[in-house]
């Protein structure tokens, strides 16, 4: 069977050789594992490593900060995937993934990080347009841009949390998104009403572009985790991603989801 095709330029696969390379990668992987465990390196951060991370995480949380990380560990390099959902990490050579949301993957191993806040904002020039809600239930009568649940296919439902006062609030809008940064681009030029992790838009409430339209019901909290590959002895270079992610999230904290005082 011809697994390659080769020209005096180049060598490629064949579809035979693609599909063969996609059964014996996870094999190979695992056994590279093993002989760095034997070798006594286990502690070494080096080689390549594939992030499968949540588009909003990569864009306003840890972009800006991964140069520490690569100072940090000058013989790693990184590769960055971003898309709707966690696929299959073993057959597509991704080491680890970093997502919002409850666990769903059973074959991997999951490590919370952290609970972050989930606020309810919107531009002045829509509420001067539109009026602002007093409560959240007002928001049925409101443009509210929707965001895309990737496993349901259906848009996330709002929830609200005061103290022991939990609702769900039914909302409707024109505009349904899967990347988050085009849906808070379209929350500030006034478009819509946005539920957004509050991290993300720290300086926004704090130059008045964007309110926080109920403070009082900051009470819900969306998880972050880390998954990775059930092995015995996971990889150097993925323990030390995680700590980094958990480090930075739990700087965080609160941080950055404070309105401008009046």
């Amino acid at each position: 069977m011809r697994l390659l095709d080769r020209t005096t330029r180049s060598v490629t696969l064949t579809d035979e050789g693609r599909r063969f390379y996609e059964e014996v990668k996870p094999h190979l992987n695992a056994i590279e594992d093993a002989a760095v465990v034997v070798a006594g390196a286990a502690s070494a951060v080096r080689g390549r490593l594939k992030v499968d991370v949540d588009p909003f995480f990569l864009t306003l949380v840890l972009a800006g900060r991964l140069g520490a990380f690569c100072e940090r560990y000058p013989d790693l390099s990184i590769e960055f995937v971003t898309r709707e959902h966690v696929g299959d990490l073993v057959a597509e050579g991704i080491d680890l993934a970093v997502r919002f949301g409850q666990p769903r993957f059973a074959s991997l191993i999951a490590r919370k990080l952290i609970e972050a806040p989930i606020l309810t904002v919107a531009s002045p020039r829509y509420l001067e347009r539109h009026g602002r809600p007093a409560h959240p239930r007002d928001l049925t009568g409101h443009r509210c841009l929707q965001f895309l649940d990737p496993y349901t296919r259906r848009p996330f439902e709002w929830g609200f949390i005061r103290g022991e006062e939990a609702i769900d609030v039914p909302t409707t809008g024109p505009l349904t998104f899967t990347d988050p940064k085009a849906m808070l681009d379209e929350c500030l030029a006034g478009t819509g009403v946005a539920q957004v992790i509050g991290w993300g838009v720290g300086q926004a409430l704090a130059r008045g572009a964007l309110i926080d339209l109920f403070p009082d019901w900051h009470g819900e909290r969306f998880p972050l985790f880390a998954f990775h590959p059930s092995r015995k002895h996971p990889p150097a270079k993925v323990r030390a991603f995680i700590d980094f992610c958990a480090e930075i999230a739990s700087g965080l904290g609160h941080r950055g989801c404070r309105p401008r005082k009046k």
